[in-house]
């Protein structure tokens, strides 16, 4: 089966480049399980946050943001650090890393977050602007535009085998073979494997575990508009959930690309260090889950042509920043692949993003 553009991976990246290149070419997306957005996606904790990251992720931060607003994906959240004795050292670093972070008083921080305890918090910092994502209307309007546009998304598509024959790449899958000049390897925790099966030097991706867990809260507490809450030293962090409150290690477990589950170790530890900060006790976990974040070994997204084989675009490494990255990294991707510049990013961030640099 021919088309201009295969993009292998049907989750926010793959499918975001896919509604961005549509309009301008013959596009297949082939996802391997039963619907896109089941790995990391579909369990991202889903905050927009402009102080996340290196500098060239907060540039891409900063670049979506427009977008996300326009698609109305964006609802009020706020993002606070806040640090216990000891944590001192790291807080000051973020806080002079980042822009529109403003410091606050223990008696205020306590007061957007009832459950924190004052006697155990030493200082705390709130990025007011930062916004939940619906994550879900967000991959499914980017879904919708692709399709209108005509492209097709081939579930249940595993990729066994990939080879450069003459000006083309072939992909074959357990449904079929596919063709196309053009293959964009949007796969994730998987990506330096496709690479692999292609004969392409990987880049050195490192999936790592991250472990979650839903808990509830008192019925008479309400923590609907309190913000996320970010340990210092980022061991744990909270977020109220549909008014529950959702809370997480933050754990980075090296694992193998796999459906991710969570460590109960791990979790429990962080559970823990999350009672150790607040007056809240942990008696029950309604729902756990773990997922991926793939991550680059700068720990920045990889975007762009590989320098040592024609066709071949990297879009992946997106580690906690896919979601809140995909407009602009979408945009991107089109614009390199469809007329090989981008008018939009700086040079020096787009040379930041390409895999040549791991060459």
């Amino acid at each position: 089966i021919r088309s201009d553009i295969l993009i292998v991976g049907g989750g926010i990246a793959g499918i975001s480049a896919a509604a961005r290149l549509a309009p301008h070419a013959d596009v297949r997306i082939l996802e391997r399980e039963e619907a896109p957005g089941y790995h990391a996606t579909g369990r991202s904790a889903a905050v927009y946050v402009c102080n996340y990251g290196n500098a060239v992720l907060r540039q891409l931060n900063m670049a979506s943001g427009a977008e996300l607003a326009e698609r109305d994906v964006l609802s009020p959240r706020g993002f606070m650090y806040v640090a216990q004795p000891g944590e001192n050292a790291a807080f000051e670093t973020e806080l002079a890393a980042a822009e529109g972070l403003q410091e606050v008083s223990v008696e205020e921080a306590c007061a957007l977050f009832p459950l924190l305890d004052p006697a155990k918090l030493h200082r705390a910092a709130i990025e007011r602007s930062a916004c939940d994502i619906d994550v879900d209307r967000l991959l499914q309007g980017f879904l919708r535009e692709a399709r209108i546009a005509g492209a097709a998304l081939e579930t249940r598509t595993d990729v066994r085998a990939i080879r450069r024959q003459g000006d083309l790449w072939h992909v074959e899958t357990s449904a079929a073979e596919f063709a196309a000049p053009i293959l964009v390897n949007a796969a994730g925790a998987w990506a330096d494997q496709v690479a692999e099966l292609a004969d392409v030097a990987a880049v050195g991706l490192s999936p790592l575990r991250r472990s979650a867990a839903i808990l509830p809260v008192a019925e008479d507490l309400d923590i609907s508009r309190s913000p996320v809450i970010v340990a210092a030293s980022e061991t744990w962090y909270a977020k109220p959930e549909a008014g529950k409150l959702l809370v997480s290690p933050a754990d980075q477990d090296p694992v193998a690309p796999q459906d991710a589950h969570p460590d109960e170790m791990v979790l429990a530890e962080g559970l823990h260090r999350f009672e150790q900060a607040t007056t809240m006790a942990v008696t029950r976990v309604e729902r756990r889950w773990a997922g991926l974040r793939t991550f680059a070994p700068d720990r920045t997204l990889v975007a762009g042509f590989d320098p040592a084989a024609p066709g071949f675009f990297w879009l992946a490494g997106q580690g906690g920043y896919g979601i809140q990255t995909s407009p602009v990294m979408a945009r991107l991707s089109a614009d390199l692949i469809l007329r090989g510049r981008s008018d939009e990013l700086a040079a020096e961030t787009v040379a930041a993003l390409s895999p040549e640099r791991f060459a």
